[in-house]
């Protein structure tokens, strides 16, 4: 499960205060000093009970006097910082099962319910409110292909709740947690690692029962401008899928490299044809998905 840190720090910070600091140093979650330091001063920013209050109302203040339509505020997240020194400080509200939002938008939206690990490594304190539950396994992200079926050896660790002032290290493709909704209205403090190389790191999305991976998330911008580029008709895009199918460092790219030369192809037959090429192209999860793409034509043809 994310490791618990148990820091004695009754000090206070704001967002800039804290953000600064951590910048000095940068954020390297795998650096145990320069975990420790962001860790320190995220729980400074736990400490103070008013500064997030404080933000919003300015915000809703001022807003209508914004004219940059780039605001990082959403209905979920709030962005407390810019994007500096492979991290930024972020705000998460989660809402309980009787709160509007969340009878309004569903569980999905604030992903309740969706057993997932992360590729990236963040820190995350409880701020307010009793905080959201975990259930937390662990698994070993270097022994999986990654292919949706893949049976994996899943390690149940416990069932706990994020509470005020707990402080813990997201381990990235290590933890795994179903996050459940908090008995009511809560709020997360996270400083989270950020790098552009993680985009191509494998999120994954589990199925607990079975023991399998049910899925990959965050898929990235340079997949759907492929697909775009593909679906369009340029002929250059199908050449650079054609080779990115074949030859990409990353899997996953592979996969939307055939995936959106199928859905261009004229014909079931087309379609089963390059999907054959892909269970040949060197790659036990590129082999499995490929698989699982003709089973789903022969099924539809049938």
């Amino acid at each position: 499960m994310p490791r618990v840190i148990d820091l004695t720090d009754t000090n206070q910070t704001t967002p800039d205060e804290c953000f600064d600091a951590i910048a000095a140093e940068g954020f390297d979650p795998r650096n145990e000093a320069s975990l420790m330091h962001a860790a320190r001063w995220l729980k400074r920013l736990g400490n103070n009970p008013t500064f997030l209050g404080a933000l919003l109302i300015d915000e809703l203040k001022n807003r209508h006097r914004e004219t940059d339509m780039t605001s990082a505020y959403g209905p979920q997240a709030i962005m407390l910082s810019d994007h500096a020194q492979g991290f930024f400080l972020r705000a998460n509200i989660w809402p309980a099962e009787q709160d509007v939002a969340l009878r309004a938008s569903g569980g999905a939206s604030f992903v309740y319910e969706l057993p997932h690990d992360h590729n990236f490594d963040f820190l995350t304190v409880g701020y307010f409110g009793p905080g959201y539950w975990s259930e937390y396994h662990e698994y070993d992200y270097g022994s999986v292909a990654g292919y949706v079926g893949e049976p994996v050896d899943l390690t149940f660790i416990e069932k706990s709740q994020l509470e005020p002032g707990k402080l813990m290290h997201y381990r990235a493709h290590r933890d795994i947690h179903r996050q459940l909704p908090p008995e009511s209205l809560s709020v997360s403090l996270n400083v989270m690692h950020a790098s552009p190389a993680l985009g191509w790191m494998d999120q994954y999305q589990f199925d607990l029962e079975r023991g399998t991976i049910a899925g990959i998330l965050g898929r990235g911008s340079s997949e759907a401008f492929l697909r775009i580029a593909v679906a369009m008709g340029d002929e250059g895009a199908r050449d650079l899928a054609a080779h990115f199918g074949q030859s990409h460092p990353s899997d996953r790219m592979r996969v939307c490299a055939f995936d959106a030369l199928a859905n261009v192809s004229e014909d079931m037959s087309a379609r089963d044809a390059i999907w054959r090429k892909a269970e040949r192209a060197g790659s036990l999860m590129l082999r499995e998905e490929a698989k699982r793409r003709r089973t789903t034509l022969q099924r539809a043809d049938a």
